[in-house]
């Protein structure tokens, strides 16, 4: 029997950057994501689970971070990130984002799912906490909220 799935649909304020992300959560415990993200600048742009999924306000009314422990800011493969902390995306030349990652801090189920929140993807590279700057520790430094989406269950049909 397969995990269970959700999906994102990303809309920016100006509709250029679109796509869908699918989550699915692994009886392993790993989060799988995958999807396809368009309208993007080419480079590296952060990509978050933002700990609500309120988009009244576009993508600022999303709120922080996903952050349940009340850790710093860091990479995905650090002990001390937010569990919303997914690192980076790679934008081609095209604009085009091929999303493919798995993660242990994001399920959908349980006291700390992500069902319900969103994800966002951020104008600029999240610095991964390393930067020195003022928001190092919070967001990356990431920029902008372009594109965001809320997590909600998908059909197993």
């Amino acid at each position: 029997m397969g995990g269970l799935k959700a999906v994102a649909v990303i809309t920016g304020g100006d509709n250029s950057v679109k796509g869908s992300l699918q989550f699915l959560q692994e009886s392993n415990g790993v989060t799988r994501v995958r999807g396809r993200i368009v309208g993007l600048k080419p480079g590296l742009h952060g990509f978050h689970i933002h700990a609500l999924g309120d988009t009244t306000n576009g993508c600022n009314s999303t709120g922080p971070h996903f952050n349940p422990l009340k850790k710093d800011h860091g990479a995905p493969l650090d002990d001390v990130r937010h569990a919303g902390d997914l690192g980076n995306i790679v934008a081609g030349q095209d604009g085009v984002a091929e999303v493919s990652i798995e993660d242990y801090h994001i399920p959908l189920s349980g006291q700390h799912s992500i069902l319900g929140r969103a994800v966002v993807i951020h104008a600029d590279p999240d610095d991964l906490g390393r930067g020195g700057h003022e928001l190092s520790q919070t967001t990356g430094n990431a920029g902008a909220r372009v594109g965001c989406g809320v997590i909600g269950l998908q059909s197993s049909v």
